[in-house]
């Protein structure tokens, strides 16, 4: 069995030294969905999503939910406490609504130039864009379901 990194001898939290490590091309993909009525569906793909009794429109969900994941992409160190600050060179947030099960599934591909990988902030990236899609629609529906973040695949971290 593999030893947890991220303790010191005294079984206290540390951040994994790196700097023994060369420097590679990096790359994350997570994914996950956010699951939602037809009638909140359809909100999400029209782009206007009313707040509560107001009836004012919060504007296009999406955008704003990529906007807020690609922020909390460069963000992951100050909420995750042993991550590293990491050079981030990109971040791509796709999403694809799906009509038949009434979901939107969320794609976040992250990439840098380092000494360490990315998935935390791929995994932080969907993790937030899902979060986002939620507060944007819970005023018209209160049982949504945020689900199935995972980690997809990475690459690099080896001298080639």
């Amino acid at each position: 069995m593999s030893k947890l990194t991220h303790f010191n001898k005294e079984k206290r939290a540390k951040m994994v030294d790196v700097s023994e490590k060369p420097a590679t091309h990096r790359k994350a993909v997570a994914a996950g969905t956010v699951k939602v009525n037809a009638e909140t569906f359809k909100l999400i793909v029209d782009g206007v999503t009313p707040s509560g009794t107001s009836g004012t429109n919060k504007g296009d969900v999406l955008a704003v939910a990529q906007i807020a994941g690609i922020m909390a992409a460069k963000r992951t160190p100050d909420i995750i406490p042993m991550c590293h600050p990491i050079n981030i060179t990109g971040v791509d947030i796709t999403f694809k609504p799906d009509k038949k099960r009434s979901r939107v599934d969320i794609t976040a591909t992250v990439s840098c130039v380092g000494v360490t990988g990315v998935e935390m902030e791929a995994l932080t990236a969907v993790s937030v864009a899902a979060l986002t899609i939620y507060d944007m629609c819970k005023a018209v529906q209160k049982d949504i379901k945020i689900g199935n973040i995972r980690l997809i695949k990475k690459s690099g971290g080896t001298v080639k």
